[in-house]
Order: C-alpha cells, then sequence, then structure tokens
C-alpha cells in the first residue's frame, strides 16, 4: 500500500472541465433534439404560423 501518495490523485481535477463541457454539450444536443421533434408537429407548426402571421400583419 502506498502512504502519502493518494492525496495529490485524489485531489487532481485535471479533465474536470473538459467533462462538464461534455456533458452540458450533450445536455443541449438532447434539449435540440427534443425540440426538432416537438416542432416538426403539425399543431405547433400550426400555432406558430399563425403566431407569425399575426405579428406580421398590419392593422
Amino acid at each position: 500500500m502506498r502512504s502519502g501518495n493518494w492525496l495529490p490523485r485524489r485531489l487532481d481535477e485535471t479533465g474536470a472541465a473538459t467533462a462538464e463541457y461534455v456533458v452540458a454539450t450533450m445536455a443541449a444536443v438532447g434539449f435540440a433534439g427534443l425540440l426538432i421533434v416537438i416542432l416538426r408537429g403539425d399543431e405547433v407548426r400550426s400555432i406558430l404560423t399563425d403566431l407569425v402571421r399575426r405579428a406580421l400583419s398590419v392593422g
């Protein structure tokens, strides 16, 4: 058993930021995929189209 040598390795956070970026990126990709699935639905598309038409209509 190694004595006194485990502390620096245990507290070493090398690569922790990279791992956090990977988790955040994967969450963003999953959320984007979910939005694409939702927005491809006919009901949502018609609601958004109606909203844009009302926003762009004059008067």
